[in-house]
């Protein structure tokens, strides 16, 4: 277990402006399309859409599938398309219409995918819907032409309903980790639906942006071979070399959990993420034809299986914790160092997780909240909301890099002690801090000492406001378990325990005067813990 250092020194320097802090942590996705409507799935998405730095993109399963309209883990339905008994199409967009209603009212960006494959359109042949729940759905169109028929009465009704300004700015991504079970048909066959589906969704609207293919981090092979096919292979609708591409997508995620009551302890690995993340970019970086397309992580996540929990694996505790933030918020710096690369560059790192119906209080599984209890990774997006849009250089003497850990999980290495600086305009300087070790029972405190130069305000004296999320603070699953975990809270119990679901200030906001234009500041950070400083002029009140 590695030890934690007793101090550690952070310089920011406020007056490098040079480098954009590209947002890209404003996507959360999800299984359970249906979940969007019910009334804990509003509640969120209120919450989200009250972020407010900018429109977050929603992705979520099942939008083509057929069924009955209603979300159970890992399900979902819209019957969007069926056939008559002559097999002629029947669209029905009543239920897809509440989902996007939901999301688009909100301000809230669909990211769309399109899957999996209706009931009456799969070459499974399920003859009961129990088979095509099962397995049918994961299955390549008995009929190409109907398949791109129907991405392109899709987009068409989204360009008529919501206007093609608004339409503008969605994704629309093929399908979900054709790679592994998801889908049923071999390479060619996706690439073969990638093409029916770029010429459907294009015929519709020719300004979608169009991608995929969502593959996971084992899927290198297959991700390569799509990339060689839209740039290189025959088109199987049109005949011609290469078929249009406005993006690229892959998965990454840092383990995996399988049910297992009495699990050794399993953790999860950072290094793991960032190495498949490198690999992917040099994959990209093979085909010169695709530079400069965006490359969104259309699913970035510490591990996969979010709809289980610490009953069914009780290492995913972490998930209710400060671990998942602190986890996360070390991902997303990695991430953005991907821009001082040359070549590809990741866009945007969708986290999935929103919430489950039916689920025991803080049951572990991976989401932002818990029966309408906000656990403690939404607040770090809250904390996110706060940073600006140019990046200020910032140094660490407990900075890290996971690729260069021996093992997995940088066992016997102190915490990563590291940050992210920005600048919105001249009139805030934020400095996102945070301790993370990949084992969670690393514990501890380090004294941070921050100092930051040549702030920009016209001022020796400045507002500090000071937001902390710990083990004590920002945490509704501390405050659950110190009132005995109740699985039926009393109205005061809940009460309580919400009372510390949101971002809560660390020390009350005070003024600092500055010397030579320098602030200083001392800390005292946990390890698993995120400290959030806003920093403004003293007469404002941000």
């Amino acid at each position: 277990m590695g030890h934690v250092p007793e101090r550690v020194d952070v310089r920011v320097d406020a007056g490098d402006w040079s480098e954009k802090l590209p947002h890209i942590w404003t996507y959360f996705g999800y299984d359970e399309c249906n979940w969007t409507t019910v009334k804990n799935g509003k509640r969120l998405l209120d919450k989200i859409r009250d972020l407010a730095e900018r429109p977050y993109y929603a992705r979520a399963h099942f939008l083509f599938c057929t069924g009955n309209g209603l979300g159970v883990p890992k399900w979902g339905s819209t019957n969007v398309y069926t056939e008559d008994e002559a097999g002629n199409p029947v669209y029905d967009f009543t239920i897809w219409d509440e989902i996007f209603d939901a999301w688009v009212s909100r301000g809230i960006r669909p990211f769309v995918e399109l899957g999996f494959m209706p009931r009456d359109l799969t070459t499974q042949g399920a003859e009961t819907q129990e088979e095509y729940e099962r397995t049918g759905w994961s299955y390549p169109p008995k009929d190409y032409e109907k398949w791109r028929d129907l991405c392109y009465t899709a987009v068409k009704h989204c360009v008529e309903r919501y206007g093609r300004d608004e339409v503008a700015t969605w994704y629309w991504e093929l399908w979900n980790e054709p790679d592994i079970f998801y889908w049923k048909g071999t390479v060619e066959e996706y690439c073969k639906l990638y093409d029916y589906t770029v010429d459907g969704v294009k015929a519709a609207f020719p300004e979608a942006r169009v991608g995929g293919p969502a593959t996971t981090h084992r899927g290198i092979e297959f991700f390569e071979r799509f990339l060689e096919h839209v740039t290189r292979g025959t088109n199987h609708v049109t005949g011609q070399k290469g078929t249009p591409i406005d993006f690229i997508s892959f998965h990454v995620k840092g383990g995996g959990y399988q049910f297992q009551r009495r699990a050794p302890k399993q953790l999860v690995s950072r290094k793991q993420i960032i190495t498949s993340i490198d690999r992917h970019l040099e994959v990209i970086d093979k085909f010169p034809e695709l530079s400069g397309l965006e490359v969104h992580l259309s699913e970035c996540d510490p591990e996969g299986r979010a709809a289980s929990g610490m009953y069914d694996n009780p290492n995913l505790f972490w998930r209710n914790t400060e671990y998942y933030p602190s986890f996360t918020a070390s991902v997303f710096k990695h991430i953005l160092d991907t821009h001082r690369r040359p070549g590809a560059k990741v866009t945007g790192a969708l986290t999935w997780a929103f919430m489950f119906e039916g689920k025991r209080y803080f049951e572990g599984v991976r989401s932002l909240a818990t029966n309408d209890i906000d656990k403690p990774i939404l607040n770090l997006f809250r904390a996110l909301s706060y940073t600006g849009e140019k990046r200020l250089p910032l140094t660490s003497s407990g900075a890290q890099d996971p690729r260069e850990f021996e093992d997995m999980y940088g066992a016997g290495r102190p915490p990563e002690i590291d940050g992210i600086a920005s600048m919105s305009g001249t009139s805030s300087v934020e400095v996102l801090l945070w301790s993370h070790h990949d084992d969670w029972d690393v514990q501890g405190e380090t004294q941070v000492l921050l100092e930051i130069e040549n702030l920009p305000f016209d001022t020796d004296k400045v507002r500090v406001k000071h937001f902390r999320i710990d083990r004590e603070h920002s945490n509704a699953y501390t405050e659950w378990k110190r009132q005995g975990s109740p699985q039926e809270p009393t109205e005061t119990q809940l009460r309580v325990i919400k009372s510390r679901e949101g971002l809560e200030l660390y020390e009350p906001p005070h003024d600092v005067t500055l010397f030579g234009g320098r602030f200083r500041k001392e800390i005292v950070l946990p390890v698993h813990g995120l400290s959030l400083l806003v920093i403004t002029p003293a007469s404002s009140r941000l």
